[in-house]
């Protein structure tokens, strides 16, 4: 899959293993660097929603369409579809096979 991000802040972090550790310590640093590796191995999102590290799932309420992969609790990776067109089944809802690029958006405790 192909990784975008929302803001240049965030490439840039994620370009440098010393931002991460600076920003998330060694373990969140550690976290994140493997969730970029897992979405780049894969074909698809798909591919990784039964791997039980990332535990990725969509989202809902005011972050409908958006996804969450675990990271260091209780910090999650959030991003979304970056497919052109967007991936979605005739009968409603993400097809996690069409999707194939996305665009993380922040990292943040969705529980707050």
């Amino acid at each position: 899959m192909k990784v975008g991000y929302r803001t240049k802040k965030l490439a840039k972090q994620a370009a440098s293993e010393k931002s991460l550790v600076k920003a998330f310590g060694k373990i969140g640093a550690k976290l994140y660097l493997l969730r970029l590796s897992e979405f780049g191995a894969a074909n698809c999102l798909e591919d990784l929603r039964n791997i039980p590290g990332p535990r990725i799932h969509e989202l809902t309420g005011n972050r409908k369409n958006q996804f969450s992969a675990d990271l260091q609790h209780p910090y999650r990776l959030i991003f979304t579809p970056a497919d052109d067109p967007e991936p979605l089944k005739k009968e409603g809802g993400w097809d996690w096979k069409r999707i194939t690029i996305i665009e993380i958006l922040e990292i943040t405790d969705t529980h707050d």
